[in-house]
This record gives structure tokens, C-alpha cells and sequence, in this order.
């Protein structure tokens, strides 16, 4: 135990021999974030990110993360097409009910091991032995590609947002002002995508405070939207029975499958909740801060995502015209015909629009933070590159940069296909998924043994937890491969399968080529720990005997 604390003490110290990695309080170092820093240490790795996040800033950032109401907003045609009101209502109600599953299980597992490399990193401690190198190399792909592709179907859902936004001006009646042609929906990407590369870069100290404000700014326009539609309504008000038990389709799925199909809408805005695991290594008390934020947030979404679209069913234009709408997003198109003129539409519009840049930062971060945990242990081309630490920003810049690219170049797919952003959307929603089951599911193979010593335990509720989260994975991934209506052509395919096989070849190559022979997995067992130890009893050992 005294190699162990040594190496936790050097652990401690920058690549560069600078000390102390944690804030400290009235000159001495905070016994909990040391405590963080000695169980990190017993996972094998050393402290090189500043633990600078509270419980509070944890669920801030997975709010934001999430980004409801701007989240709901980017993707409402999808619940339109395939149902109308019951979908948007009652798809949110269900599938927020299901991710709570999701968060509590996941909550559970981080509290026992709470690093960057998240489901990647707890996949590989949970799975049996003989397994668990591979099974952790194919969650560890999926959480990443998840990371990167939810990011960019956010930077391109705000692009798309933008533009509709802009488009509640009119140069005649029906034409927006902005045609928007392919280039410059490209171009507007690309300048937001480096904005909020450049916020999370440069801005790492202040984004628990923009994460802070990020939050009242919400509720202040959830709560504009709400009270200006409903009293202004120019163009009248639904009936309870409509905005609560429409259910129309339009999309040429059989009722049923496309009440699932419709269910994108929710889970894409869901789809965040296991990113802020990746954070855990700037957390001062990871093992049980994560866990509460990550359930805490999913409460609070379920509820603010009601305020936002309980209120735009109830002066829902003519379906038929809001799925007819070239940009493929209505909520500008509502909110203008609620209130009656553009400027009124714009002003409530702008909450909004701010949500979606902090969105955008919020998972450039998180997305950076999983590909630096992930290259660490040698798993991506180039790993060495990829898996260092800028200290002088305190971010892993290199990483960062590589999620950049991969999305600017994917977003070459604009223009191909008008249909790119189901396809971004559709495959990021597919891998998250995916990693967030694999930990899960190695839990439930080993009869989750090692959630006995958790600090965030589910007891009895663990194993429906659990079992939610597997059905739901099951039905998830075919679903969201599949196009949001009928007929398909070239132009509106789902490209979401491809992309995903397109990762799958890239990750499978590089197992064989190199990632078979040199590929172990995280360094744990180097450091003399048994691979299927919990290393809560470790570091709580370790503080022991520093006391």
C-alpha cells in the first residue's frame, strides 16, 4: 500500500514537475479531492485535470448538455410527422422515464469507478476476463463516436435553427429572407463549430460559471415562451383533447412503429446523459457528485421539457404545413404564428439560440474529454498525439482538435444529402446508446457483485433499472436506423447506418492491425491491483492509513 500512495502522491504532479493538480482551500489541499485524486490512482492513472467541479456545476453542465428546451426544439419535426401531440407529449414523458433508468444505473456504476474513460473504462472492469479487452475496445469506439456525432448533430442542428430563426423575417409572404444555400449552411457551421471550440479551449476556468447561467437563462425563456404564446395566441388555442390526444401520422409507418420512430425526438435530446461521466476526473467528489447530478438533471429535463412543449401544442398550427417546411424545423414557424409578428417571434426565439451555442460547448468539452481518456490507453491511432494535456489551458487540446476535424469533415456530408442531420443525429443516438448497455450489461453477467461496495446504490431497484436499460437498447438501435417517413429516396435516406458501419470498419481495423497485439486495456493491473477489485476499498484504505 505504500507503492500505491507513493504513486498517488507523483500522480499529483504535472508532466512538467509542477505540484498540486487540485484547488486548495485556505492554503491546505481539500481531503476529499485528494481522496478523488488516490482513487484515481487505484484506477491507474494520474491526476493531470484540475478538480474544480461541485455537485451543483456537474448538473448544470449535464443540463446543459441536454440543452432542453433548444434540444426538444431542433428535433420536433420527427414526433410531428410520426403521430403529432401524443408522440411529442407523451414520447418525452416515456422515454425521459426510461433515461432516468439509464442515469440511475449509470450513477451507480461511476460512484465504484469514477474516471474520464466512463463507460469505456467501467465495460472493461465489469465484463468477465475473458471478454472484457474486446467488449471494452467496442464501447469504448461506440462512446466516443457517440460523443463526436452527438456534438456535430448539435453544431448542425444549431446551424439549421439559426437559419429558420433568421427566416421568421420575410421578404414576401412564406419566403424568408435567407435562402440559405448549401455553402452557406456549411459555412455557418463551420463558424459554429470553431466558436465553440474556441469557448471550451480557451474558456475551461469560466465554464462552470456559463454553465451556471446557462441554466437560469433557460428557465427565464422557458417561462417567456410559456406565458407569451398561451396568452397571445393570435392564431386561437387547441383544445386539452387535441394537444394532449392527437395522434395523426403522416409519415407512411404503421401507427405503431411510428410512434417508435417519433421517440428519436426525445431520446436524441436524452442522449447526453452518460457524456458528463467524462468529467468525473475535474469533479472534487466524483464518486458521489456525478451520480446525483446525472438523475437530478434527468428530473429537471423531464420537467422543463414539459413547460416548453405542453404550451406549443396548444397553438399548434396545421401539422400538414409544419412538416412541409423546407428547414425541417417548426418551432420558429409556431412561435410566429402564436405571437403574430417576426420581432415578437425573434425576441423569444433568442433564448433559444443562446442555449444552443453553450450546448454546443458543453459537448465540444465533454466529447474532448472521453477521446483524451480513450487515446490514453492506446485505443486510437496516434494515441500519444491524441492523449496529451495542455496545461497551460488545462484541456486535452489535442483530442479536442481531432474531434473537430472528424466532424468537420462529416459535415462535408451536407452536401450530398439534406438529410445529414438525421444521419448525425440517428448514429450518435445509436453508439451512446450501445455504450451506455455494455457496462450495464457486464454488471448483470456478473450478477452485479461489485455494486455492493457503491456509494450510489439502487439496492432492490438496480436489477429493473438494469433490465429497463437493455430493453430499451434493443429497441433502440434498429429504430433509429431507420428513416423518419415514407417513401425513401436518395435525398432523405437515413444515412445514420452508414456512418456507424463506417466507424465500425475504421475501430475493427485497427483492433486487427495493431490493437490485438498491443491493446490491454487500462493500465489497472499494472500497477499491481486485481483487475476485478473495487478500487473504492483501495483508496478508502489509502486515506485511512494517510489519517
Amino acid at each position: 500500500m505504500g507503492e500505491l500512495q507513493a504513486s498517488a502522491d507523483a500522480a499529483r504532479r504535472g508532466s512538467h514537475g509542477s505540484v498540486v493538480r487540485t484547488q486548495s482551500h485556505g492554503g491546505e489541499r481539500d481531503n476529499d479531492a485528494e481522496s478523488a485524486d488516490d482513487l484515481l490512482q487505484a484506477m491507474g492513472y494520474k491526476a493531470e485535470l484540475v478538480r474544480t467541479r461541485s455537485t451543483w456545476h456537474v448538473a448544470f453542465m449535464s443540463f446543459v448538455l441536454a440543452s432542453i428546451p433548444y434540444g426538444l426544439a431542433t428535433t420536433l419535426f420527427y414526433p410531428l410527422i410520426n403521430g403529432g401531440p401524443v408522440v411529442v407529449i407523451w414520447g418525452w414523458v416515456l422515454v425521459s422515464l426510461i433515461i432516468l433508468c439509464v442515469a440511475a444505473s449509470l450513477g451507480e456504476i461511476t460512484s465504484v469507478y469514477p474516471t474520464a474513460g466512463g463507460v469505456y473504462y467501467q465495460t472493461f472492469m465489469l465484463a468477465p476476463p475473458s471478454i472484457r479487452r474486446v467488449f471494452a475496445y467496442i464501447c469504448g469506439w461506440a462512446y466516443v463516436v457517440g460523443n463526436i456525432t452527438i456534438t456535430l448533430a448539435v453544431q448542425f442542428g444549431t446551424t439549421l435553427f439559426f437559419i429558420a430563426c433568421v427566416n421568421v423575417f420575410e421578404s414576401e409572404p412564406g419566403v424568408g429572407v435567407w435562402e440559405a444555400e448549401t455553402y452557406q449552411v456549411f459555412l455557418t457551421f463551420l463558424a459554429i463549430t470553431l466558436l465553440c471550440n474556441a469557448v471550451s479551449a480557451l474558456g475551461n476556468r469560466y465554464l462552470p460559471l456559463l454553465d451556471t447561467f446557462a441554466v437560469f437563462w433557460t428557465f427565464a425563456g422557458l417561462i417567456a415562451i410559456l406565458v407569451t404564446i398561451l396568452a397571445v395566441a393570435k392564431e386561437g388555442r387547441r383544445s386539452a383533447k387535441f394537444a394532449f390526444g392527437e395522434f395523426e401520422p403522416s409519415s407512411g409507418w404503421p401507427d405503431g412503429w411510428a410512434f417508435c420512430v417519433g421517440l428519436l425526438h426525445a431520446a436524441y435530446a436524452t442522449s447526453s446523459t452518460g457524456m458528463i461521466i467524462s468529467m468525473t476526473e475535474e469533479v472534487e467528489h466524483p464518486s458521489t457528485q456525478v451520480p446525483k447530478a446525472m438523475v437530478m438533471t434527468i428530473v429537471i429535463n423531464m420537467i422543463g421539457g414539459l413547460l416548453f412543449l405542453v404550451p406549443l401544442m396548444f397553438v399548434l398550427p396545421d401539422i400538414a404545413v409544419l412538416v412541409a417546411l423546407p428547414s425541417g424545423q417548426p418551432v420558429p414557424t409556431i412561435i410566429k404564428s402564436a405571437v403574430g409578428s417576426s420581432g415578437g417571434a425573434i425576441g423569444l426565439l433568442l433564448p433559444l439560440m443562446v442555449l444552443a451555442i453553450l450546448c454546443g460547448v458543453a459537448c465540444t468539452t465533454a466529447a474532448s474529454r472521453c477521446t483524451w481518456a480513450f487515446a490514453r490507453d492506446g485505443a486510437i491511432p496516434g494515441s500519444k498525439w491524441w492523449s496529451q494535456v495542455n496545461h497551460k489551458l488545462d484541456v486535452p487540446l489535442n483530442a479536442m482538435m481531432l474531434s473537430m476535424a472528424i466532424q468537420i469533415l462529416l459535415g462535408v456530408i451536407y452536401f450530398g444529402s439534406s438529410a445529414a442531420f438525421n444521419a448525425f443525429s440517428g448514429v450518435g443516438v445509436i453508439c451512446l446508446t450501445l455504450s451506455y448497455a455494455a457496462p450495464i450489461a457486464s454488471s448483470m453477467i456478473e450478477r452485479r457483485g461489485q455494486m455492493k461496495g457503491a456509494k450510489f446504490p439502487l439496492g432492490k431497484f438496480g436489477w429493473f433499472c438494469n433490465i429497463v436499460v437493455i430493453a430499451w437498447s434493443a429497441l433502440a438501435v434498429p429504430l433509429f436506423c431507420m428513416p423518419s417517413y415514407l417513401p425513401v429516396t436518395t435525398a432523405t435516406v437515413n444515412y445514420a447506418p452508414v456512418v456507424f458501419v463506417g466507424f465500425v470498419a475504421i475501430s475493427s481495423g485497427w483492433y486487427f492491425v495493431w490493437g490485438r497485439k498491443h491493446y490491454r486495456g487500462p493500465p489497472t493491473e499494472s500497477i499491481g491491483i486485481p483487475a476485478l477489485h473495487n478500487p473504492l476499498e483501495v483508496a478508502d484504505n489509502t486515506s485511512t492509513k494517510k489519517d
